[in-house]
């Protein structure tokens, strides 16, 4: 998260004078056509998408912050889900430990791979961006590697969730 913020408070400051939107409109729309998960990961980049084809969104600065905007709206969503099911788990742990069950604690584990997961996702796309070579494409694939990494992430624990309310 505090890495996301870093990228977006560098590439944002120099398109504040360009005229570069990002609304999560594209992606929003396609998520409420798809029909099933794998659907659901074909909108992750919708909106930076059609960001990025705006006059100024194919400079690389405009390319990391349309990315780079959406990876924001993907950890929104991330983090909404991941305390409701962090909640969810809570009480569920709470309510066995009521009845005497001993089975294993789904809110720690829960916990534990969501901060697994960020250093793999950090790792994965500071990768990416290494593999640029320093060149000006990194920012943008960093971005984006964010954002699908994210995206997919926060669709995981989404589905979870709705599988836990069931």
């Amino acid at each position: 998260m505090m890495r996301l913020l870093a990228l977006l408070s560098l590439v944002a400051s120099p398109v504040g004078a360009q005229e570069i939107a990002f609304a999560p409109d594209a992606t929003e729309a396609c998520l409420a056509e798809a029909s099933d998960v794998y659907g659901q990961e074909a909108c992750i980049g919708d909106s930076a998408q059609a960001c990025i084809d705006t006059p100024d969104g194919y400079t690389t600065v405009g390319m990391g912050f349309c990315l780079s905007a959406e990876a924001s709206y993907w950890d929104e969503r991330l983090n909404t889900a991941f305390r409701a099911l962090l909640r969810s788990e809570s009480e569920l742990m709470e309510e066995m430990e009521k009845i005497g069950s001993s089975v294993p604690d789904t809110a720690k584990a829960l916990r534990d791979m969501q901060r697994t997961w960020i250093g793999f996702r950090d790792a994965s796309c500071a990768y990416e961006h290494a593999t640029w070579g320093g060149g000006s494409g990194g920012g943008p694939a960093y971005a984006g590697c964010l954002m699908d990494k994210t995206g997919r992430q926060a669709l995981v624990l989404e589905q979870r969730l709705r599988d836990r309310a069931n």
